[in-house]
């Protein structure tokens, strides 16, 4: 087994955890690595040691140990995660989806439906993986759920139903009591 890499760091113990507190999740395990690197700069630790101490990669401690010698502070601030694109779905365009989509009476069937008509009400060319994560994500919508109310529904009709079969259940009540009692 070799032994650790020693290296100077410049920071003193405040300044490096004066970063830790002023920097994102991401970038303060980095800093704890450079905490417990300059506590043991005279003996020297080994990455592996110090990946066990903070929990990450082995190789993550190398790659920053490396970027520190080479850059410095600044160098471990540097991180290439962007993080989410901007949506192509905007504002208006969202609260509109969302209308259609709680529309009950709006006839779509599945995502295809809802993109085309989507892509020609805004006129956009939106791709349907994009369009379907968007509204799984944003609306919480499931591919052919049952509809609460059947696109050709007569409401009035349902009504008349309602009142009319309301009736007949109280007469019938009525009836299988007198039987009862009899």
């Amino acid at each position: 087994m070799s032994s650790p890499k020693l290296f100077t760091i410049k920071e003193s113990e405040n300044e490096i955890k004066n970063l830790i507190k002023s920097s994102t999740p991401i970038i303060s395990k980095r800093f704890r690595a450079l905490l417990i690197f300059k506590r043991y700069e005279k003996t020297g630790i080994s990455k592996r040691e110090v990946a066990d101490e903070i929990g990450v990669n082995h190789n993550s401690i190398q790659t920053w140990r490396s970027a520190y010698i080479s850059g410095g502070v600044e160098q471990l601030k540097l991180h290439s995660n962007t993080g989410y694109k901007p949506s192509l779905i905007i504002g208006n365009q969202a609260q509109a989806l969302e209308k259609k989509l709680h529309d009950p009476s709006n006839g779509i069937v599945g995502f295809v439906e809802l993109l085309d008509w989507f892509n020609k009400a805004f006129d956009t060319d939106i791709n349907y993986k994009t369009f379907h994560g968007f509204v799984v994500r944003k609306f919480k919508a499931k591919i052919k759920v049952a509809r609460k109310v059947h696109v050709k529904k007569d409401i009035e009709a349902v009504e008349a139903f309602k009142k009319t079969s309301i009736r007949s259940a109280k007469k019938l009540s009525q009836k299988t009591k007198k039987k009862i009692k009899q």
